[in-house]
């Protein structure tokens, strides 16, 4: 079935989910910090997402990777400057996450293409993420995915135009977007969500227990400077702060701060559902409930 970002915003079986796609986030980072670390902010994420859309719609003669139509796209779309995408390209050929392709059409323009390790770190993302949508409905989205991996070229394009040109996610909120376009900051929110035990939508603060601002830093190799500007900035907008009678290292999150991260979670998934189907629903079977009929948060 096809799940909607508006229900799936509202039920505690997606807030489930969400919470173990940020555990495996975070998981995924660690396993991989350095190339992880690349992309750690939503800045980068974007700029990776739109270069395989362009490398994936080469049989396009408009479209194909180059470098300055990457530059253009990204400054058309909003997500970094000219002088920001050429040292997003230029580094990506450093850390070979990206390369000059082989026989290009035009020896004239020769079009880069994404090394293998770069490709599979987005497909075992998207695998990730059509996992947890398998868990709302007992779907089968991430088995048709791993038997039949081609997909992945024509999945990423529709995925990545859906997210470029989503409003909601690009910007779901003033604290989600304090995090997400710092280096790190992201896979640290995915942290702090992934600590929440009992979540209450009612309560205007959710206590998300003790953490160590060292193990965070070491882990997801972000400053201790760094995060505290982070932490210090979130509380002066009371998205988060330490409840002082349960100790100083006691978190709690704002109930805007976690609406934030929830409602861009939806708009993502109900994105990559929407390409999914549209590509692969007539060959699935999914034996799942309607969303609609899933456990509503009071």
């Amino acid at each position: 079935m096809l799940f909607v970002a508006s229900d799936l915003v509202s039920n505690t079986v997606f807030f489930a989910a969400m919470q173990e796609n940020a555990r495996q986030m975070t998981v995924q980072f660690a396993e991989n910090p350095r190339l992880s670390s690349i992309f750690a902010s939503q800045q980068r994420w974007l700029m990776a997402q739109l270069g395989l859309s362009l490398h994936y719609r080469r049989a396009d003669p408009d479209k194909g990777l180059y470098a300055g139509r990457f530059v253009a796209h990204a400054v058309e779309y909003g997500i970094a400057s000219r002088n920001t995408a050429s040292a997003f390209v230029k580094e990506m050929l450093a850390y070979r996450f990206a390369r000059p392709a082989d026989n290009p059409p035009d020896h004239r323009m020769r079009p880069l293409e994404p090394t293998d390790i770069a490709v599979q770190s987005v497909v075992k993302w998207l695998y990730t993420h059509l996992a947890i949508l398998d868990m709302l409905d007992a779907g089968t989205r991430a088995t048709t995915l791993a038997e039949d991996p081609a997909m992945f070229a024509s999945l990423q394009p529709a995925i990545a135009q859906g997210i470029l040109e989503n409003h909601a996610v690009r910007n779901p909120g003033e604290t989600f977007n304090l995090f997400t376009w710092a280096n790190s900051g992201g896979v640290v929110m995915d942290c702090l969500i992934a600590l929440i035990r009992d979540f209450d939508a009612g309560a205007p603060r959710i206590r998300i227990g003790p953490i160590s601002s060292a193990e965070i830093c070491q882990r997801y190799r972000i400053s201790k400077t760094h995060l505290k500007r982070l932490m210090d900035k979130a509380a002066e907008m009371d998205s988060l702060g330490h409840d002082a009678a349960a100790g100083k290292n006691m978190l709690w999150l704002s109930q805007g701060f976690v609406h934030e991260y929830r409602t861009y979670q939806a708009e993502k998934f109900a994105i990559i559902d929407a390409a999914f189907h549209a590509l692969a629903a007539p060959e699935i079977k999914s034996g799942g409930s309607a969303v609609r009929q899933l456990s509503a948060v009071p």
